[in-house]
């Protein structure tokens, strides 16, 4: 695994338009899938029960939508990071898509790209589109414009 491009907090207005990544491959596994079931109460047998699944249009399990879109914050950290910041929060999405499913298995990666970068009292507001790419897929599992601030 490559380090984060680091970007010092006062210099995020010059990287609008930056492509960070992509971040290395992640295996997404059943225990992983059941584990986030557990947590959220969503045992759809399309998620949980590989018999019913391999029934299913998907042909076997799949990662809820929810699940894999949790996994941007960890992989967006293997390839970005704000310096200078006493507090990052996430400030919510602007637009969510889930494409293509994501089956069990499946390895999965983000590119992010910068679009947008407005000055907030104390540090900055941003906007990356998060594209999470699958192994062998043409579409991907989710694309998702997300809104973090960043707080010196």
């Amino acid at each position: 695994m490559t380090a984060p491009t680091r970007v010092a907090l006062a210099d995020l207005p010059q990287h609008v338009g930056t492509v960070f990544g992509p971040s290395s491959w992640r295996t997404i596994t059943q225990e992983e899938v059941g584990d986030f079931a557990d947590l959220t109460s969503d045992h759809n047998p399309i998620h949980v029960d590989p018999e019913a699944a391999a029934r299913s249009p998907f042909g076997g399990t799949i990662a809820h939508g929810y699940f894999t879109l949790s996994l941007l914050v960890p992989l967006m950290a293997e390839i970005f990071e704000v310096t200078g910041v006493a507090t990052g929060i996430n400030y919510g999405l602007d637009r969510l898509r889930f494409p293509a499913p994501v089956p069990v298995g499946a390895r999965v990666r983000v590119l992010s790209t910068l679009h947008e970068v407005t000055e907030v009292p104390g540090g900055y507001q941003t906007v990356f589109e998060n594209i999470v790419e699958v192994e062998g897929q043409a579409k991907p599992g989710v694309v998702a414009v997300m809104v973090l601030r960043f707080l010196g």
